[in-house]
């Protein structure tokens, strides 16, 4: 169940607000099948020669009339480039539907909105939220990250931009975005596969509209990403992220390079066999293509959204191989197009009949929920995380008498520096070693099995993970995403479903370097103040 967002909500609001001719038309009709394809921007102006190629693929593409919108990123892979928006006003100018990108690695809250004032002002309605690549090499190095906001908190920001935003003067005119998100189902772990699942539900719950998957190469797993949003009602279009392979670009991806993209041995192999051909395959590569865009559909996405640095004719092509396969043609490339990884999870069991799943959940799964698992887990869980929930309960849970007590205290020397001061000492010399407390002053333990977004997280996430993990792993640090070492430890108390459901956690930025604790009892931290944010 979608927390904060009654069933059709979604849907009605975007057929109640939809453009003829717009992505949001285009995806509420249910018998198109969207076509979407990503430019990437590179860095300098229109004019140059690299940006003039992305121009005349976007304005060729637009001229040909082959897809419903043209999808324009946002310094991908964390790299300075032209700003969407850019290049999509002179698309739009040309009649073309546009999509751009928006991500939280290089701007804070202000910046983001600021952004979206701009994007409303030129017009531009659909926007893909994301938290963002990690920040890459710019002008004289590497860039510092922002991650103030995370796609979840980017979403909801925008959601009440639609509403008329509210301030403390005023309740600012509607703007009227047609928001989206990503989801990674290609995930090797249960641990890091089912945060995504979840927090997939949070984006739906926050605002997104539609959703796109990452690129991946398993037909199951885009089977099951379909399966488990009808299961739990996430009742919103899918577009299956299909990209256009080709050798340089399979070794890129099987070498880790882009965060949450795998391409496995098996794959790989296949693909430098196939180069091999006279033609150095370019018909396999187009037609692997074209097979995954007629699974997307044959399973029931509403559309596909194609990439992998296209020239026109090639975007034609595929589209024109995939309407040209019979009805049920998908069904055999399916069983195909499954390149897992070594001991994948999937959350639904397999069906031997179609390749695919059935409706049946995985039984290992439900096995491990049983409260005969649940406790063996939870002999084996970290004393550290067994005594801090127990302390947390009895001192920081409201209405607690440690709580309580907390208060009292803490309302005893709010006017007391020297008081205040030797505290704060004391909070960190307790978290500094057990947590890598970094001192943000609104603190987020407790929402993540006592692991500290600030010291563990590279992107500070708060709402659930990012999509970049690879087996289990950070993008970013190599080592064990905080995710899906708290999805693990919720296990054994039974709470890692309901990780997520809980109000959207937005960091006050204001109270770093003040006591956490202080801002806890008395109600200044974001779990008193999410409320009025």
């Amino acid at each position: 169940m979608v927390v904060g967002v009654e069933p059709g909500e979604v849907a009605a609001s975007s057929a109640q607000t939809a453009r003829p001719g717009s992505l949001r038309a285009h995806l509420v009709e249910p018998t198109t099948f969207v076509r979407i394809v990503e430019l990437v921007t590179t860095r300098g102006p229109l004019a140059a020669a690299n940006a003039a190629r992305v121009v005349a693929l976007g304005t060729d593409l637009a001229r040909m009339g082959t897809v419903h919108a043209l999808s324009i990123t946002d310094n991908a892979g964390g790299h300075p480039g032209l700003a969407p928006e850019s290049l999509g006003a002179r698309l739009r100018a040309q009649g073309q539907e546009v999509m751009v990108h928006l991500s939280c690695k290089d701007l804070n809250r202000n910046g983001l909105e600021s952004r979206a004032w701009a994007l409303a002002a030129a017009g531009f309605e659909n926007v893909l939220c994301l938290s963002g690549d990690y920040p890459g090499s710019g002008y004289r190095g590497q860039g510092a990250p922002v991650f103030d906001f995370d796609a979840i908190a980017l979403l909801e920001l925008l959601r009440e931009m639609n509403r008329g935003l509210r301030t403390a003067a005023s309740t600012l005119p509607p703007t009227s975005f047609f928001l989206g998100a990503a989801v990674s189902p290609f995930k090797r772990y249960e641990r890091e596969l089912m945060p995504q699942y979840f927090k997939l539900a949070r984006k739906i719950a926050a605002g997104a509209a539609f959703a796109i998957s990452q690129i991946g190469f398993d037909a199951r797993k885009f089977d099951e990403l379909r399966r488990y949003t009808t299961l739990m009602g996430l009742d919103v279009p899918l577009i299956a992220n299909v990209c256009r392979l080709s050798v340089p670009m399979a070794r890129y991806f099987h070498r880790g390079a882009v965060p949450g993209v795998v391409v496995t041995d098996e794959l790989l192999a296949l693909v430098e066999r196939q180069a091999a051909s006279p033609d150095k395959g370019k018909r396999f590569f187009h037609e692997l293509a074209a097979r995954q865009v007629a699974i997307a559909r044959g399973l029931g996405y509403r559309g596909a959204y194609l990439g992998g640095h296209l020239k026109p004719d090639e975007v034609e092509t595929i589209f024109a191989m995939a309407d040209a396969f019979g009805r049920d043609d998908w069904r055999s490339f399916a069983g195909e197009i499954q390149f897992a990884q070594p001991g994948e999870f999937y959350y639904f069991a397999p069906d031997d009949a179609t390749g695919l799943n059935s409706n049946e959940i995985n039984r290992d799964y439900l096995a491990d929920r049983t409260p005969e698992a649940r406790r063996a887990r939870r002999a084996r869980a970290p004393l550290a995380y067994r005594l801090n929930r127990s302390v947390h309960d009895r001192v920081f849970a409201e209405g607690s008498v440690g709580f309580r007590l907390g208060r009292r205290l803490y309302e005893r020397i709010d006017n007391a520096p020297s008081a205040r001061r030797w505290l704060h000492v004391a909070e960190q010399a307790v978290k500094i070693p057990l947590f890598g407390c970094r001192d943000c002053g609104d603190c987020s333990l407790p929402e993540i099995a006592y692991l500290c977004p600030e010291s563990q997280c590279p992107k500070n996430q708060r709402n659930g993970p990012c999509g970049g993990s690879h087996a289990g792993l950070c993008e970013v640090s190599d080592r064990e995403c905080i995710w899906a070492r708290a999805y693990e430890r919720l296990k054994a108390y039974g709470e890692a479903e309901t990780m997520l459901d809980r109000p959207i956690v937005v960091r006050n930025g204001g109270l770093r370097g003040t006591s956490a604790w202080a801002n806890c009892f008395l109600g200044r931290d974001h779990q008193s103040k999410r409320e009025n944010s």
